[in-house]
C-alpha cells in the first residue's frame, strides 16, 4: 500500500514583483508558481488548496471565526526502517506500551464495604498515595 506524508503551508498573502507580471492576478501566480517550484525540487506533489475556519481572539474576552487559506503538499514517504520488536507495538514509539493487569475483585470481610478493585498482581504501585482529601476517582471530597 503506497504510504504518503504531507507539508500543509499558508497560501501566500500577496503577489510577488516579476517583470513580466503587471496585474494583481499575474504577480500572485508569479508567488504561487515559487512557492510549487521550491517545494516540488524536495519532492512535495501539490495537491489542493484548502480554506479552514481558525477562531481568532476579538478584544478580551471574545472571540471571531477567520478563514485560513492553505496549500496541501504529499510525497511518498520513506518505508519503514525494521518491523516492530514486539507484537503491538506501535512504530511511532520509542517503547512499546506496557500493558496494565486486569482488575479483580478482592475478597473482603461479612458485613464491611463493597470490595475494591485491584491489580491481579501484587506488584507495588508507581502512583501516589491518596491524601485524605481525595476519593479513589481522584476528584476531591
Amino acid at each position: 500500500m503506497q504510504r504518503y506524508e504531507y507539508h500543509v503551508v499558508p497560501a501566500p498573502r500577496r503577489g510577488e514583483k516579476a517583470r513580466d507580471a503587471k496585474t494583481t492576478a499575474d504577480r500572485f501566480a508569479v508567488a504561487l508558481t515559487r512557492l510549487m517550484n521550491d517545494l516540488g525540487r524536495d519532492g512535495w506533489e501539490y495537491l489542493r488548496a484548502d480554506t479552514l475556519p481558525c477562531e481568532e481572539r476579538a478584544g478580551l474576552t471574545g472571540k471571531t471565526t477567520a478563514f485560513q487559506h492553505m496549500l496541501v503538499f504529499r510525497r511518498t514517504a520513506a518505508p519503514a526502517q525494521a518491523a516492530p520488536a514486539q507484537a503491538g507495538a506501535s512504530p511511532h514509539l520509542a517503547e512499546p506500551l506496557a500493558i496494565a493487569a486486569p482488575l479483580v475483585a478482592a475478597p473482603a470481610p461479612e458485613g464491611s464495604a463493597p470490595p475494591i478493585a485491584t491489580p491481579a498482581n501484587d506488584a507495588p504501585s508507581s502512583a501516589p498515595p491518596l491524601g485524605p482529601a481525595q476519593r479513589a476517582d481522584g476528584v476531591p471530597d
